[in-house]
């Protein structure tokens, strides 16, 4: 990877460290909440700097509308048990994991990485609806590192839209039946945008 990436003036020289699980919940309507933390990871860049050269990215294509489309971010997938590309990352799901478990019933196993290099990269309106998440509760926590970007949100079907902008080791956990009852998207930008990463931390069986 060679995207131009401007660090934060606040992660400069300092090597990533994760902070304290400090969270502020926000009640959202149908038993859904959204649960951030600002900075979870501090010296964050340092972290994006090795993802975004180590992880083995790969660029989708998926069947849209009666066509197949190229996906508009990289991606990479790993299962449960696999070694995930940074020790960092595995620290950072075994707290996740142990402040949530009592409340999730189980611990986060997987994790998905997308790559977003521009403001062109997106992610359309979804929620996380394959598998148990279809038709019970549960939670995807996510990490956003690089450029601050919008996660938008809004209940299922239409409605008042909330957004949150993350990046630079920002921590946004989504549970209840936010991935019932909500949609979630990270939607194109024209204005000029640095490249990011997300990691989504996903119990068994969800997608």
């Amino acid at each position: 990877m060679t995207d131009y990436f401007q660090g934060s003036l606040l992660d400069v020289g300092r090597p990533a460290e994760i902070g304290p699980l400090a969270v502020r919940r926000t009640p959202l309507t149908n038993g859904a909440w959204v649960d951030v933390l600002p900075g979870w990871i501090s010296g964050s860049d340092e972290l994006f700097l090795r993802l975004q050269s180590d992880v083995p990215w790969r660029a989708d294509r998926r069947e849209m509308y009666d066509r197949v489309v190229d996906v508009p971010r990289l991606l990479c997938h790993y299962g449960t048990g696999e070694e995930l590309p940074d020790p960092l990352l595995v620290d950072a799901r075994e707290r996740l994991s142990d402040h949530y478990e009592a409340e999730l019933g189980e611990r986060f196993v997987t994790a998905g990485l997308c790559h977003y290099r521009d403001g062109r990269d997106s992610v359309a309106w979804h929620g996380d609806r394959i598998g148990r998440s279809r038709t019970q509760d549960t939670m995807v926590a996510i990490i956003s590192l690089g450029a601050s970007r919008r996660l938008s949100l809004r209940p299922r079907g239409g409605g008042e839209q909330i957004g949150f902008a993350l990046g630079h080791g920002d921590l946004v956990v989504m549970g209840g039946s936010c991935q019932r009852t909500w949609d979630h998207a990270i939607l194109k930008t024209a204005r000029p945008v640095g490249p990011r990463i997300s990691i989504q931390f996903r119990p068994r069986g969800v997608l």
